[in-house]
């Protein structure tokens, strides 16, 4: 297997750029991690290559199953709640929201992205902090 060191640069410099500790990127096979390595002075990224060995492998990674209609990232950066610091949040658990209400806010290279619901139903849960970082495709809200 090549690997492409331009592919672990890149992931690696957003790390620094989003404030990530890890990233990770999968093409067909092929899975490459990149992660700051916590422990080490040097705060140089680690990276991990690896390559699933069966389809059941690969599901059991997925992080919490969420029962609902999951609302996900649509890119990578800093979700905030609301539209200012100390304004009314957009959504709140229990809350009935509409497809295309803005339900947060993801800020990537300084530029407020408004998230809109892609559904309708009620907020079950939030499932990322205010002002903590997102992945994209990160589940961040549930709906019923």
């Amino acid at each position: 297997m090549k690997i492409d060191k331009n592919i672990i640069k890149e992931l690696s410099d957003y790390l620094d750029e989003f404030n990530l500790t890890e990233i990770e990127i999968t093409e067909k096979d092929t899975k490459i991690k990149v992660s700051k390595n916590n422990v080490s002075i040097s705060n140089q990224p680690a990276v991990a290559l690896s390559t699933p060995t069966s389809q059941d492998e690969s599901i059991s990674t997925k992080p919490n199953v969420k029962s609902g209609i999951e609302i996900t990232s649509p890119i990578i950066g800093t979700a905030y709640h609301s539209p200012e610091p100390g304004a009314k949040k957009f959504v709140e658990v229990g809350k009935k929201i509409k497809k295309g209400d803005t339900i947060m806010i993801v800020e990537a290279m300084k530029t407020m992205n408004h998230v809109p619901s892609t559904a309708d139903g009620v907020v079950k849960e939030i499932c990322v902090e205010d002002g903590h970082p997102v992945e994209f495709g990160q589940t961040i809200i549930v709906l019923e």
